[in-house]
């Protein structure tokens, strides 16, 4: 930032102070006054004291330290995308963090680097969390329990009802419930203690959250296990040391489960019966296809092949939608 600039931006930020104290003139209505700092910040990447910009976000991911590699990789190459803040509403000369944390981390552990590089955005706390959300969805690691807990703090910090929050993540709100229902029932230390645990999906999750409501079992003596395993990850990390899985939310994860089988109730046994006939699936009246359950799983035909075609490529989210509906059908 040129020196002209600092000093454009330092007489537009002692004007505006000046306006806000009591008995100020009539420059603090002034609406030209804040267009014109509020036009610079939008057309500027900043540089910014990291020690400025506070961090008060609705929480979403479980391991945000997690920045070392992030760290060396600004030292040796910079800052290549800025972090997004907002101008704070109470305290002069200070910032919200709108979206950035692992970079604003990783620049406060940096020794070498001083400044954060920044986008100053003018919106209110609804904005401010709208945003983060877009950004959070737009990235592929959010691992399912750090959006099921994202979803939950949603809610719970009032942000919106689950139907609204549905609508943000831009899922079905029977997805958003059943997430919810999850996350509360094995609670935020078990799930923080786990860790994100990256490919492990919902259905797993959700066995977990069944074998811990169906045994009582206690999720603090869960959270030691699950920290013991991180430490023996943390152990490997010496020479010599016994070797451990890449992922040791994933092995957290696995040790939890492990502790939980002797608890969870076995699977019912389904009784022998005769191969059954093929249904067939109508729309309107008319024959559109044929269902048939098998030893192996469920065999769907469809004579419209273009809906085949359809279904084919909506598989994915047609599937957790039916599984969800599945769920939630005893739910009132």
């Amino acid at each position: 930032m040129s020196e002209n600039r600092k000093k454009r931006m330092s007489m537009l930020d002692g004007l505006a102070a000046v306006g806000s104290q009591p008995g100020a003139p009539m420059m603090s209505s002034n609406r030209a006054l804040r267009s014109a700092r509020d036009a610079v910040d939008s057309h500027r990447v900043w540089e910014i004291d990291p020690a400025l910009v506070d961090d008060t976000r609705t929480r979403d991911r479980l391991d945000p330290s997690d920045v070392i590699d992030l760290r060396d990789a600004i030292e040796a190459n910079g800052q290549a995308v800025p972090i997004l803040v907002r101008r704070h509403p109470e305290k002069d000369g200070r910032y919200l963090l709108v979206y950035g944390r692992r970079r604003l981390e990783a620049v406060r552990a940096s020794e070498k680097v001083g400044k954060v590089r920044a986008l100053i955005a003018q919106m209110d706390e609804r904005g401010a969390t709208a945003a983060q959300i877009s950004e959070n969805m737009a990235r592929r690691d959010l691992s399912f329990i750090e959006k099921a807990l994202f979803a939950q703090e949603l809610v719970e910090t009032g942000f919106g009802n689950q139907s609204q929050v549905a609508e943000v993540l831009t899922v079905a709100k029977s997805a958003v419930s059943m997430a919810i229902s999850i996350a509360e029932t094995i609670g935020r230390d078990l799930a923080t203690a786990i860790g994100p645990a990256h490919g492990i999906g919902r259905p797993r999750w959700e066995a977990m959250a069944r074998a811990i409501e169906t045994s009582g079992a206690d999720r603090a003596a869960l959270a030691e296990l699950a920290d013991d395993i991180h430490t023996a990850a943390q152990v490997a990390m010496v020479p010599n040391a016994a070797a451990v899985d890449d992922d040791p939310s994933v092995a957290a994860f696995e040790a939890v489960m492990r502790h939980l089988a002797p608890a969870a109730p076995p699977a019912p046994r389904r009784a022998a019966a005769a191969a059954p006939s093929r249904r067939p699936l109508r729309i309107d009246g008319r024959k559109a296809g044929t269902v048939k359950r098998t030893a192996r799983g469920l065999d769907l035909q469809l004579e419209d092949q273009g809906f085949a075609d359809w279904i084919e490529s909506e598989a994915q989210q047609v599937f957790e939608e039916l599984h969800a509906r599945w769920i939630a059908r005893d739910e009132g």
